[in-house]
């Protein structure tokens, strides 16, 4: 990335109101400009697992790499956390799980691997748009054009999710590339936010609010919408 592209970012977790526990894991290397959202599933002690091990496999990377060996490596660190989380899976008899969404920037773009229904957006002047597609029953239903990404939120099967860490032999991660321009900034949240709000709501919060408070200012909509769910919210502004 170039020198002149600083970057800025603002992060947060929460139990919601209604879990006992927090099982996301969230994660921020500015050292190699990578972010991590991962929302463990499989109940307490499980899902937290998940979501942790997702995570630590991400920060052992070492933060010299060049950019390209360090995008490769990001996956690499995914699917070992993968292996990791099957064999605890199997040693407990149960499945457990965890989504991801990363974001790494260098040198004047952005690449982002995703499993599950975390989200990464960006928004570039006034407009919210959604770079990943959720791996999720109710996404198919969007991409043929039946139902819109808020209506899918309304849907009853709107938290079954097709992908993830931990499930399934074999990870396929879906990968986003892109260019970055200054005044870019980027959301990386879990379905703990996505399910309150619109891409109107985003939008909104997200235009004007200063990076020390639009984590927080996020949070809020989930928390006063009823915080059903864990909340995680990493925002990144490219200066």
């Amino acid at each position: 990335m170039n020198a002149a592209h600083h970057v800025r970012f603002s992060a947060t977790t929460h139990v919601g109101k209604v879990r006992k526990i927090n099982e996301d894991s969230i994660l921020t290397l500015p050292e190699h400009r990578i972010w991590v959202v991962s929302d463990g599933m499989g109940g307490h002690a499980a899902g937290d697992f998940a979501s942790q091990t997702v995570v630590d496999a991400i920060a052992m990377i070492d933060p010299t790499l060049p950019p390209g060996e360090l995008i490769r490596e990001l996956r690499t660190a995914i699917t070992r956390a993968h292996e990791i989380v099957v064999a605890e899976g199997e040693a407990r008899g149960g499945t457990i799980g965890a989504t991801v969404v990363t974001l790494a920037l260098t040198d004047g773009h952005f690449a982002a691997f995703w499993a599950g229904d975390s989200r990464l957006y960006r928004l570039r002047g006034s407009e919210v748009e959604m770079l990943t597609t959720d791996h999720s029953v109710v996404a198919t239903l969007v991409l043929s054009g039946q139902l819109s990404w808020d209506e899918a939120e309304m849907h009853p099967q709107s938290n079954a999710i097709t992908r993830a860490v931990g499930v399934g032999d074999e990870l396929v991660l879906d990968k986003v590339r892109g260019e970055v321009l200054p005044g870019d900034r980027f959301l990386l949240c879990s379905d703990g936010l996505t399910k309150y709000a619109t891409f109107g709501m985003l939008a909104q919060a997200m235009s004007g609010t200063p990076i020390e408070t639009v984590s927080e200012k996020l949070l809020q909509i989930a928390l006063d919408a009823g915080g059903a769910d864990n909340i995680s919210i990493i925002v990144v502004d490219v200066v």
